[in-house]
């Protein structure tokens, strides 16, 4: 499992236009264990801007996740990439991705509320180093990384709004949404057979019962991870451009709404 290479300034494109963005390698502990995340800001931006911590698809934080990171933050955020797995864990391929997922997702949903809540206080405590503004936080995931999110939010998590892109809808402890302090945006494919219909009527069965402020955005014709141009396994896994961007734009509204931008 190696260690993405990075570069310290990545030029990413978006909207048609190259833009720059500045990465900054991230340590940090919990509990004994080293872990090690990414930092990702328009370059030449000094003005505080609101934070996103983004959890990335099961293969964690290597270099696709870091240009879906810029995507996220543009000009408009700050966004920490957290690390899920610990330092220097890094999935070099999906059966390597399932293997360290799976004890999470199936395995140990507080360890992953854990990770993802350590990083959160990483977040805050350095927001005026990062020039983030500490009182306009939120949370966004793909894939796995929306699935954490998910729990994050049902952990009781203070941010401002939360977003799954992708992301599996199912929990162990439903009850759990009463926790959920901000709204919840789910981003979902119509045909995406890794969530079926049973699991998505489960989690709007949950989140009524809580009263969660709450919304689930169905695209017709997408299936799992439509927003990664890398996902190429027919009928179950593919890029979906128009179901990305429509994706895309529902979460910067949301966060425009919550961040009062």
């Amino acid at each position: 499992m190696a260690t993405p290479s990075i570069p310290s300034t990545l030029v990413v494109q978006i909207d048609g236009v190259e833009k720059q963005f500045v990465c900054e390698a991230v340590s940090y502990e919990l509990e004994d264990e080293s872990f090690e995340g990414l930092l990702v800001r328009a370059a030449g931006v000094t003005a505080s801007r609101p934070g996103l911590l983004m959890v990335p698809n099961w293969l964690g934080v290597n270099l696709e996740a870091a240009k879906n990171a810029a995507r996220v933050a543009d000009e408009r955020y700050v966004v920490l990439l957290v690390d899920m797995y610990g330092k220097g864990m890094r999935p070099a391929n999906a059966d390597e991705a399932q293997v360290l997922s799976s004890k999470l997702r199936t395995g140990d949903r507080s360890l992953m509320r854990k990770r993802t809540q350590v990083a959160i206080s990483v977040l805050q405590e350095r927001a005026d180093e990062w020039g983030v503004d500490a009182d306009r936080l939120g949370a966004v995931g793909f894939c796995f990384g929306g699935s954490a999110v998910l729990e994050l939010a049902r952990s009781g998590a203070d941010l401002s709004g939360f977003v799954s892109f992708h992301g599996s809808l199912d929990t162990p402890h439903p009850t759990d949404a009463q926790n959920i302090k901000a709204p919840v945006l789910v981003l979902h494919g119509a045909d995406d057979p890794i969530v079926p219909q049973e699991q998505v009527q489960a989690f709007i069965a949950e989140m009524k019962a809580a009263r969660v402020d709450w919304q689930l955005v169905v695209y017709g014709g997408a299936v799992h991870s439509f927003t990664s141009p890398m996902a190429n396994v027919p009928g179950v896994g593919e890029y979906h451009p128009a179901a990305a961007q429509r994706a895309y734009k529902a979460m910067d509204d949301l966060f425009e709404e919550v961040f009062k931008l």
